[in-house]
């Protein structure tokens, strides 16, 4: 169709399609990791306490003190060739990956942080200008929770809230049971077990927790990593059992038991001294699995009498992970 004189000259209609990452300070200095800090502990959805007064304690107390533990916490795993964390790395990663294998010029892939940079509004404004009229997110959260798939969406709603032309939108949902995921994070178990000359007593599944009044109050997330133990297990038909426990627990209310690092600490009370961790809900290795469990949890673990510990990587750009991301991700394409 001839458009006429004079008429703005529109960009080729496109499917824009985003991964979004938790998020990652952008480098390891103090100042980085308060701004980081500062949005991350700022979202209603991740800190569900009364906003005036929690932002007397976050600004007075937790952003003066909690930088410098944070910021010891990133320069043990900070990639420093590449001058990145890790999940940034890893999230680019599979960015490029999925753009190799969803080879098509009308879909742009690319990636966003929900806390940090690339912003969410910056990504899909550039989507915007490059022609995507349909959007498709994947919040790259395999167990729902609301701390973290819906306060992706609420970022991406507030963006379109300022778009005068809008495009479609779809947000991929939790995958906790897709088949796709059990196998990935069962073929990166088996890879472990092969290259090791001991048998673990016990593999530890280790989910990022969440305040206990979260679940109680409606939120499934607690059901969705049982369930994903529970199919995994099923997949797998070994004899080392599985346990799943939560980590990452702050401030002095009680969280999603048991807890990771207790559990850890006690295996070799119960003569359990040999054991390998896995971190199902991490979709990119990060300070959480790097520093929290590859680090002090082993150190915690060998004190405690353990012998043998083990952290199994995240799926980050193995071949199975893509196979899973482009499967999620192709349901939503229009095909052209």
């Amino acid at each position: 169709m001839k458009l006429p004189d004079k008429h703005t000259r529109l960009p080729q209609k496109k499917t824009g399609v985003l991964l979004i990452n938790l998020g990652t300070p952008d480098s390891t200095n103090w100042w980085d990791i308060r701004k980081y800090l500062k949005e991350f502990l700022s979202d209603q959805r991740v800190i569900e306490v009364n906003p005036i007064l929690w932002q007397i304690i976050l600004n007075l107390f937790i952003l003066t003190f909690r930088p410098s533990k944070t910021a010891k916490a990133y320069q043990k795993i900070w990639m420093k060739r590449q001058n990145m964390s890790p999940l940034r790395y890893f999230t680019i990663k599979q960015t490029t990956n999925l753009k190799q294998r969803i080879k098509n010029k009308f879909i742009e892939i690319d990636y966003a942080m929900r806390y940090g940079n690339p912003s969410i509004a910056k990504k899909l404004s550039e989507l915007k200008e490059k022609g995507c009229q349909e959007m498709v997110i994947l919040p790259l959260y395999p167990q729902y929770a609301a701390a973290t798939t819906a306060t992706v969406c609420d970022e991406v709603y507030r963006t379109l809230m300022k778009m005068r032309w809008q495009p479609s939108l779809q947000v991929i949902p939790h995958y906790e049971s897709e088949p796709l995921y059990i196998k990935a994070i069962a073929v990166s178990i088996k890879k472990v077990l092969r290259k090791i000359n001991w048998t673990p007593d016990v593999i530890v599944a280790s989910y990022h927790g969440v305040p206990k009044k979260y679940f109680e109050k409606g939120d499934p997330y607690h059901c969705y990593c049982h369930k994903t133990t529970r199919l995994l297990v099923e997949h797998m038909k070994i004899d080392i059992p599985i346990v799943t426990t939560f980590q990452s627990r702050f401030g002095p209310d009680e969280w999603l038991k048991p807890y990771t690092d207790e559990t850890i600490d006690n295996l070799p009370s119960e003569g359990k001294k040999k054991i390998l961790v896995i971190c199902p809900g991490f979709a990119s290795d990060c300070v959480e699995t790097l520093e929290e469990i590859s680090i002090e949890a082993k150190e915690s673990f060998i004190e405690n009498g353990g012998e043998n510990f083990l952290t199994v990587p995240c799926l980050n750009h193995n071949k199975e992970h893509i196979d899973l991301l482009e499967y999620l991700v192709s349901k939503y394409l229009i095909k052209r």
